[in-house]
């Protein structure tokens, strides 16, 4: 047992850095690790998709696609993973489960533009939910063990009424 006033790194544990451009004898001097001459020897050359004055590929290709700035990012649930919290006693079946329900039982980690129920896995509780959507077969599902489901307006359908 060793004392406090005792207690090091193991061997090898911190490895001194290399400095280069101390001389010959260092393994790192003259060059610095850098080769000989050309750009990439001298300073200040940050040349990711350069093709030495070809025309770079991402310039070739063309451009393909959009990005849909109206698009919601839901949080996707399956009805397996709510059971299995409902087993675990983390969510209470007889409430209502909503977005901050399943964010407050660790099922969701953050609240996003809605929560839609994926009808994978199985559901044997009695549930009530709140949620902005769901797949047939999770419909399907709720219904088949007895629960309800109630469709709330997303940020979609707002958009939609307003114009």
């Amino acid at each position: 047992m060793s004392s406090l006033n005792e207690i090091k790194d193991n061997s090898g544990a911190r490895k001194k850095r290399m400095r280069v451009g101390r001389g010959i004898g260092s393994g790192k001097g003259k060059t610095g690790g850098r080769g000989v001459k050309g750009q990439t020897s001298r300073t200040g050359v940050a040349i990711k998709g350069f093709e030495g004055g070809q025309m770079p590929i991402h310039r070739r290709l063309p451009k393909r696609g959009f990005t849909n700035i109206f698009a919601l990012d839901w949080n996707e649930v399956s009805l397996g993973r709510i059971q299995t919290a409902i087993d675990a006693g983390k969510l209470d079946a007889s409430a209502v489960v909503t977005q901050a329900t399943l964010v407050e039982a660790g099922v969701l980690r953050r609240v996003k533009d809605g929560v839609r129920v994926l009808g994978s896995g199985e559901l044997t509780a009695k549930v009530t939910f709140e949620v902005a959507h769901a797949t047939k077969s999770a419909v399907e599902a709720i219904e088949k063990a007895g629960g309800k489901l109630t469709l709330l307006a997303s940020k979609a359908d707002a958009g939609e009424t307003a114009a």
